[in-house]
């Protein structure tokens, strides 16, 4: 299985109870509009941005990106918190890591 076969069939199973519930139109405006938050603000930024003014649902795209990011061995944690923490720690070489696997991921989420 490819990478992006695993991203997408990871996105699909967290993504799945979510399908045809109200909360979903709220989590798919904001899986696309991360994108372009994370390419013109920063992953810091946008990530920190969700977190203060998403709402839950929105949040829960967070909660999405840490387990991924968790399965890619780039978080030592699954947990939002984590994610955030180490996006505003992080070395230079795992911050672009950090950032092209967010975008990668996002592209299966919208």
């Amino acid at each position: 299985m490819t990478r992006e076969q695993k991203r997408a069939a990871k996105a699909f199973e967290l993504m799945e109870p979510l399908a045809g519930k109200n909360a979903a139109k709220k989590y798919g405006t904001m899986a696309h509009k991360l994108p372009v938050l994370v390419k013109s603000a920063g992953l810091t930024q946008a990530l920190h941005f969700v977190e203060s003014r998403g709402s839950e649902e929105q949040k829960t795209l967070l909660d999405h990106l840490a387990e991924q990011l968790c399965d890619a061995k780039l978080l030592k944690q699954n947990s939002k918190e984590a994610l955030l923490k180490e996006v505003r720690t992080a070395s230079l070489q795992n911050y672009i890591r950090l950032t092209q696997e967010t975008l990668a991921v996002l592209l299966w989420h919208k």
